[in-house]
Formats: structure tokens, sequence, C-alpha cells
């Protein structure tokens, strides 16, 4: 984990709109200095100059600490307190036979300084980032690399702490996965940013379930509900990739209805999806439910952007893969080769669905592949939240399924990915094997072999 390092922050977004109505405040008090000038009230129009002249020097600290000493925008207004110095000597000597022409001088000035603001004054737009699995975090990383590319960005990555779920639904265990992000990715703690303060112009997520998942939950501050107040640009991406389907598969369309719908979706400002085809499946499923007349809301809302999934499996190279030397003594063969290298993939639904089933399902696929093992190394690489998910909704197989694991992991000729990094078994591995899941939609990016496994077929796989 790298921590956030300091840096000089320019003008946010807010901040220069602020600045800007400070200007107009001093347009306005100029014409009431006018005005009391023009009736006489000296006391009341040299009160006035020496505010404008005070707030004018508060303008300049406030630009001076985002663009820094020297800025042109600060010279002008140090011009400006000299000017108010200036008429306010003149309204106190009552020399009103010039007034018209320094007053011009003075006004000019003041339009200088607003033009200066909105020209000179590059506005710099606070971008946060809120993953909380770290497993997941590559549904964000392109997005948060090109800002943290962008000059005019501030960008933050801010893992947010999660819970497992008791079978009652209460909050369990929590986690905060701030130290297994990649070393390149500053990280700032969640109690280290002051939202309601900072405000962000952008906050991106991608979990959106806010209390809708029975296995774990964010903690309720980050519930996408409560995150509008902090921003005016929520931005959803989901952390899985579905198979395109197209938006006139009605029956392939019912089963991802669901994913449409969850609050993160509808609490959001923006929602960016996989592809064209989805944004308008996203579109279609959310009129159906909401009425015609919200068809232009939702075509607004949901962007068929690209997944930055996609983007992370496609700019991995196998060459630039970090491989544990545990996992390259069970990949070389004696000779130094490789051994061929299946990914194996075991999905939460599988369990869920099939139970004891799936259980004895895995056993045979180990036993096939360990008779195998001389020129095959498989890699399992399981659902990164089975352990919650089991714990809260089948604690009897849970039970079954940490022995499996234990005893897979003892006899030490396979490999078992418990990493963070999805994308290092699909770039690193010749073919998939395994539960149908998101993961499979992003493995046949690669053009390499896939084999959806059957649970009621037993020893027959790869015979």
């Amino acid at each position: 984990m790298r921590l956030t390092q300091s840096r000089r922050h320019k003008m946010r977004k807010a901040q220069k709109k602020i600045v800007l109505e400070f200007v107009q405040a001093l347009h306005r008090a100029h014409e009431q200095i006018r005005r009391m000038v023009d009736r006489n009230e000296t006391a009341r129009a040299m009160g006035l100059l020496v505010q404008c002249q005070q707030e004018a020097i508060r303008l300049g600290l406030l630009i001076e600490q985002s663009e820094g000493e020297g800025f042109i925008t600060v010279t002008f207004l140090e011009e400006y307190c000299e000017l108010a110095y200036q008429v306010h000597e003149k309204v106190r000597n009552n020399k009103n036979e010039t007034d018209g022409n320094i007053y011009e001088i003075f006004h000019r000035k003041l339009i200088q300084i607003e033009d200066s603001i909105k020209n000179d004054i590059r506005q710099q737009w606070e971008v946060v980032f809120l993953p909380y699995h770290a497993s997941m975090w590559d549904a964000l990383e392109s997005i948060w690399k090109a800002a943290d590319d962008d000059e005019s960005c501030n960008a933050y990555v801010i893992p947010v702490p999660y819970y497992d779920k008791n079978l009652d639904r209460s909050f369990g265990e929590e986690h905060w996965d701030g130290d297994l992000y990649p070393d390149y990715v500053p990280i700032t703690r969640y109690d280290d940013y002051d939202f309601s303060e900072r405000r962000p112009d952008m906050i991106f997520i991608h979990n959106p379930y806010d209390h809708c998942n029975h296995a774990t939950s964010v903690d309720p501050v980050f519930y996408s509900k409560n995150l509008k107040k902090f921003t005016d640009n929520l931005i959803y991406v989901p952390y899985f990739v579905f198979d395109e389907i197209s938006p006139n598969n009605q029956q392939a369309i019912e089963s991802i209805e669901h994913f449409c719908m969850l609050p993160g979706v509808i609490n959001a400002d923006k929602v960016i999806v996989q592809s064209e085809n989805i944004r308008q499946i996203y579109v279609n499923v959310l009129t159906k439910v909401a009425g015609e007349a919200t068809r232009g809301y939702w075509k607004n809302k949901i962007l068929g952007l690209g997944s930055p999934k996609v983007d992370k499996i496609l700019n991995t190279k196998s060459e630039e893969l970090q491989i544990p030397e545990e996992w390259l003594n069970i990949i070389r063969k004696p000779d130094g080769s490789w051994k061929r290298i299946v990914f194996y993939n075991t999905s939460i639904g599988a369990l869920l669905q099939h139970s004891g089933k799936m259980l004895d399902k895995m056993e045979d696929v180990f036993k096939v592949f360990k008779e195998r093992q001389k020129e095959v190394a498989l890699l399992w690489r399981p659902h990164p939240l089975i352990k919650e998910t089991l714990e809260a909704m089948r604690p009897q197989l849970w039970k079954k399924y940490q022995e499996l694991v234990v005893r897979y992991q003892e006899e030490g000729w396979g490999i078992y990915d418990g990493t963070t990094d999805m994308d290092k078994a699909v770039v690193l591995s010749d073919a998939y094997y395994g539960d149908g899941s998101s993961i499979v939609a992003l493995y046949k990016l690669t053009g390499k072999p896939i084999l959806i496994q059957n649970t009621e077929e037993m020893d027959g796989m790869l015979k």
C-alpha cells in the first residue's frame, strides 16, 4: 500500500464558482458606493470601500493558496486594492470632479479580475473512487489511471470498510482491504477524508447493493443513497461483466433483469456499462418498470462506454506478471518447460444451488487433475466472497468446503489462488474450466479454450 502523497491542490469547480460569486458581490457593492456618493452619504461609502478592499485581500489569499504566489489574478487584485484606496481618499476629501474617471478605472479593474478568474485559473476536479473488496478493484482501475494521469484531476482511492452478514442479516466481522491494493495505487483512509467538507466533483462506486446483499455489506455510510448527499456526480460501474446479449433475447434478459434495478443503478447520476447492447437492455428494463415517459431519462443516465475489467485483461501482458515462486514450483516441469495451466473457477451460485453435490464435483475434478499433474497444472481460484456467503447462508456447507480447501492446499500439487488479482489467472492460464460466471465473458476475450463444468457428471472431464 502507498499512502496518498501531498500535492498542490488547484482550484476546485465549486471553489471557482464561489470566487466568481465573490466578484459579483463586489460589482453590486460598486453600484451601492456610486449611489451613496450621489446622496452625499460619504461615511457609508467610505466604509463600504474599506470592506471591498478587505474582501479583495481575502480573495487574493484564497487564489494564492491554490495558484501560488505571483499569480496574475492576485496581481490584479493588488491593483484593485490600490484603486479602492484612491477612491476612498477622493470620497473622503469630497473630490468629486474626477470621480467618474476613477470609478470607471475601478470598474474596469474588477472586470479584468473576473475575466482572469474565468480564463487564467484552471479548474481542478476532485474525483473519488470507493472500492470495497480489493479483488474487484479492476472494475475501476482504468478509470482511476486516466484521472490520475490528468493534471486537471485530483484522484483519491478510498477503500471502504465492509462487513460479513450473520444468519439474521446483522453485521458480523468488519474488513478493510486498504493494504491489499497494488503498490502503484495511492490509498487514502476513509476516516481521513471529510466528504461533507470536500464534496468531490465525482464519486465512482462498483458496489450497487446497499442493504440488498445477503452475504456482505459496505458500511451504510457508503450506501449509494447516502453518497448522493456529497456529490453532484455519483457514477456506478459494475464489478461484473455479462455475456453479450441481444436486446431482443427476452429469455436471456430475464436472467439479468434484477441487476438493472439495484439501488446503485437507481441512485447513481450515471451508470457505465460494458456495451451498447447492455445499455439498451438496462434502458428497456428500467423503462418497463418506471413507465415509457422515463425512457429519455434512462437513455441519458446509462452509458455504454465499456468495462474497465475488459481494459485490465487486454492491457495485462503475461511477461509482465509477477508469479509467486510457489506457483512456479508447480508449473515448471523437471526440464524447465511449463505445463499447461488450467484455470479452475468455482462460483458462489453453483455452491448455493448444488450444495453437497457441488463439493463432490470439486473433489472429482481434483482427483482427475492430480492424476495428470505431471503435464497439467491446476490453478484453482474460487470466488473471493465464498467464505462470507456460505457462512451467512449455508454455515454447514462452509465447514465441509473449508475442509476441502485445506486438504487441497496441504497436498500441494495444485495452485490455490486466493489473491486479489483475478486477471493474473486469466492471462497466465492456457484454458478455462469451471462454472459459468462473469469471468467467462472476460475469458472469451483471450481466445483460449473454455469448458463449463457439469455438476451431474463425474470422472469424465479431460478423458
